[in-house]
């Protein structure tokens, strides 16, 4: 498969919602509004978006004064409709939760959660207000493995990156569920699998209401069924969304921990194998580009091991895990190209399935050939 480098960043791009650029100045008078409802004479300046605003909720920054100090904040707001947005819904008292429940339980970095609110009216849909946090992320566009500051940095660097991300998915596992409010607890591992499988479904279908299905996804959602695997072990809190670029980093170590919409109950493999998944998307897409890569980063025995030796408990399954990782990934994918077809932005190819910039990668775990080609 020939992929265009420039295809990265366009598919990314095209995520972003289009209808959703809120004035400044409107944004800065109604959020001091509010915000005077909680602290004594707040004065609200520096209203603007992050360069790169992400694939689901609205991010706006800003810095609000109080009791003569400055304080950087951010809040996060939920899509529109008229956005088009990534997913069906956007629990964002749940993500609030979320945050609030691993600052308490981990030492896991999270910024402060600090108010959340669920009338549309101060600002047109609900959002919470959350302390902003100095560092940089691994970028996403263009993909942080084909030059970056990862890349810039020496084997030890990134070794030291690495391991932070097992650390960090290790203190999350062992949040109590009763910590969290992610629905009704699954028995063990499989009946939480299952469970996220038909969620996945569910959001399959949401999305061709207003685009393609595809035989790709349809296919892989029969092969899931027939090998989720058997594990009898207790399901835990998962992050959901665990991959390097949600992780701000200060000197290569993390400072804070972002974007907590995706988390849920599972099985520990789910987020190792995002991790490993997320990080091969990019790599074959480099591979495909004649771009070195980073080989040698985020490999999924390295993770494992790593995992293994912190926690004591050795990841099973990850063939099966990773081609979830990578079915996951197709659908988001569809509902990207869908939302680019929407905006004008593409055209309906005759093919859905070309909707999917991993689909030779997705074929390849399906048929049980990806890893043996790596080897």
């Amino acid at each position: 498969m020939t992929i265009d480098p420039d295809d990265t960043a366009h598919h990314a791009e095209v995520a972003r919602p289009h209808d959703s650029r809120r004035d400044p100045e409107r944004v800065r008078a109604d959020l001091q509004r509010w915000l005077a409802v909680h602290v004594p004479d707040p004065r609200v300046d520096n209203v603007h978006s992050p360069a790169a605003n992400g694939m689901s909720s609205e991010t706006v920054l800003f810095d609000a004064t109080w009791d003569g100090r400055t304080h950087p904040l951010v809040a996060r707001i939920a899509p529109a409709e008229t956005a088009v947005p990534v997913f069906p819904t956007y629990d964002l008292e749940s993500q609030f939760r979320v945050m609030r429940a691993v600052a308490e339980h981990t030492d896991v970095p999270v910024p402060a959660v600090l108010w959340f609110e669920p009338d549309a009216g101060p600002l047109g849909a609900p959002f919470f207000v959350m302390s902003r946090v100095d560092g940089v992320v691994p970028p996403d566009v263009m993909p942080y493995n084909f030059g970056s500051w990862v890349t810039e940095a020496d084997d030890a660097q990134r070794a030291a990156m690495q391991d932070a991300a097992v650390g960090i998915l290790a203190q999350i596992h062992e949040l109590p569920l009763d910590a969290v409010d992610l629905g009704t607890a699954a028995p063990d591992v499989t009946a939480a699998v299952r469970a996220h499988i038909g969620r996945q479904r569910g959001y399959y279908e949401w999305t061709t209401r207003t685009g393609p299905r595809s035989p790709l996804i349809e296919r892989a959602f029969a092969w899931l069924d027939e090998h989720v695997p058997p594990d009898p072990s207790p399901a835990v809190v998962c992050w959901g969304d665990a991959r390097i670029g949600n992780i701000l980093f200060d000197d290569f170590r993390p400072v804070a921990v972002l974007d907590w919409e995706l988390a849920t109950i599972g099985a520990r493999e789910m987020d190792l194998a995002w991790m490993t998944f997320l990080h091969r998307f990019f790599e074959d897409i480099a591979a495909s580009a004649s771009l070195p890569g980073l080989p040698g980063f985020l490999r999924r025995d390295d993770l494992a091991a790593a995992y293994a030796a912190r926690t004591g408990h050795t990841p099973q399954h990850l063939d099966f895990y990773t081609c979830y990782a990578a079915v996951q990934h197709a659908i988001i994918m569809l509902r990207i190209q869908t939302r680019a077809v929407h905006f004008g932005q593409a055209e309906q190819p005759d093919d859905p399935d070309s909707m999917i910039l991993h689909r030779a990668t997705l074929e390849a775990m399906l048929d049980g050939t990806y890893w043996q080609a790596l080897a």
